[in-house]
């Protein structure tokens, strides 16, 4: 029955569970390899190789550039549409009940509609990819941030106000802490969001990016090309989720403990 039960793990076992993890994955690559043709799946050894070229040259640094830029500025403003939108519609039930209609249609229309709609009515153009981008990922962070404000203490909202804390200091002092699980989910879940609809509006409609470089490759059959950038935006999106979002998580819960 031990062998069940749930056990503490310390920050340094996390990173030897992964470190094994990502030993076994490159393990059975290889031995996957082996077997397969090298066209079909190319060996971790070739992948290294490649991404070592396009480092020289220059190419890979510019392509996760422009990606992680296209990234970062459609998370910045859908989590910050989706949090003041998601925090109207959790606190006013009427404005919420007018909105649900369009805030369902939003979530169920297929991200690809949406990115060939902003490239046709604006253009190929950075404005019609960052819009497409923003669209995709505001009606999630609504949904998530909706349902804290819905169980906002209000016991703790009343005595913010009996002791005249202001807005300022009720929006850190008491809506804040208790957002705060909701924002960290939305953020996450973002993150893991924008990401491939990024990869995608490259892919349809960019001259740069990984997903641009992916559509080349594609074309070519090149599965090393392939594997190496996705390999190389993934382990970038992998260091921010432990180096930026796993810290800032610990921190924000700190009260709790």
């Amino acid at each position: 029955m031990r062998f069940f039960m749930d056990t503490e793990l310390s920050p340094e076992s996390d990173w030897k569970y992964a470190a094994l993890s990502l030993m076994l994955m490159g393990v059975t690559w290889e031995l996957v390899s082996a077997y397969l043709a090298s066209s079909t799946l190319p060996s971790p050894q070739a992948v290294m190789h490649f991404v070592m070229r396009e480092s020289e040259s220059g190419e890979l640094q510019h392509h996760l550039g422009m990606t992680l830029g296209r990234m970062s500025a459609g998370f910045i403003i859908a989590m910050l549409a989706g949090t003041v939108t998601g925090m109207i519609l959790g606190r006013r039930p009427i404005i919420n009940r007018m909105l649900e209609s369009l805030l369902v249609l939003l979530l169920n229309l297929p991200a690809l509609v949406t990115i060939l709609l902003c490239y046709v009515w604006l253009g190929l153009n950075e404005t019609a990819a960052l819009t497409a981008v923003v669209m995709n990922k505001i009606p999630n962070v609504v949904v998530s941030i909706r349902e804290g404000a819905r169980v906002l203490d209000p016991e703790l909202l009343e005595m913010a106000r009996v002791y005249q804390f202001g807005r300022w200091r009720t929006w850190r002092h008491v809506i804040m802490p208790q957002m705060a699980p909701f924002m960290m989910a939305a953020s996450r879940n973002g993150i893991a969001l924008v990401w491939k609809i990024v990869l995608v509006v490259e892919l349809l409609g960019r001259s740069n990016g990984v997903g641009y470089k992916l559509n080349i490759y594609f074309q070519m059959f090149d599965v090393t090309g392939i594997l190496g950038y996705t390999l190389c935006f993934v382990a970038i999106i992998q260091l921010i989720e432990l180096l930026v979002i796993q810290p800032l998580e610990t921190r924000i819960n700190q009260w709790r403990s």
